[in-house]
């Protein structure tokens, strides 16, 4: 943390709108990506970032500096989206785009060329699919662990930070996710000889 965002933190303690708005400026994207990746469409992701950045706003006097400033918000960011989901009572989609890592490799995503045939942008479509709702059938504590991991690439010390977790907690969340990805994506997965989904080899 510079001294110029401790200023800002201070000021923003005092109630000063214009120094809290130059506070999240370089942070809002990430903390849309958060909130698109968790929420999966737009509207609600605009809508939970909206209502953090209140909150944020509201509570920022009792941040206590104990961690990074975009850790706490992060974690704010989140628990907000959380919320909401328990509230609708069901997961809603997450959305990536072109890669998806597994304990296994990553899973890629390709576009349709002009030269596939019909039958051929059919089975794409269909694998991405099933991926997608492979993603978006677990539950809530393995899904927000591997999009703060896998999509938006914070570290195991960072996402224990946000969830308020140990690290070994979070590596079990992830491991334990991306297992049961791998077990529904199976005959997807054994498919791949095609090119249009295929693992890769990954190391953590």
């Amino acid at each position: 943390m510079n001294d110029i965002e401790r200023l800002l933190i201070k000021r923003s303690k005092s109630g000063d709108v214009e120094a809290f708005e130059q506070l999240i400026f370089d942070y809002q994207k990430k903390a849309y990506n958060i909130a698109l990746r968790i929420m999966g469409n737009q509207e609600d992701a605009k809508d939970m970032c909206q209502e953090a950045f209140i909150r944020i706003f509201k509570s920022i006097e009792g941040f206590k500096e104990q961690s990074t400033f975009s850790t706490w918000m992060y974690r704010i960011i989140t628990n907000v989206c959380l919320d909401e989901i328990r509230k609708k009572k069901k997961n809603d989609t997450v959305s990536i785009d072109n890669t998806f890592e597994t304990q296994e490799g990553e899973i890629h995503f390709e576009v349709a060329s002009e030269e596939d045939t019909p039958e051929e942008a059919y089975i794409r479509s269909e694998k991405k699919r099933a991926i997608l709702k492979a993603i978006n059938e677990l539950n809530e504590e393995y899904k927000t662990a591997i999009v703060l991991r896998d999509v938006q690439g914070f570290s195991y010390e960072e996402i224990a930070n946000i969830l308020c977790c140990s690290i070994g907690t979070v590596k079990s969340r992830i491991n334990r996710g991306r297992n049961i990805l791998k077990d529904k994506l199976r005959t997807v997965l054994e498919l791949s000889s095609n090119g249009n989904v295929y693992i890769a080899e990954r190391r953590d």
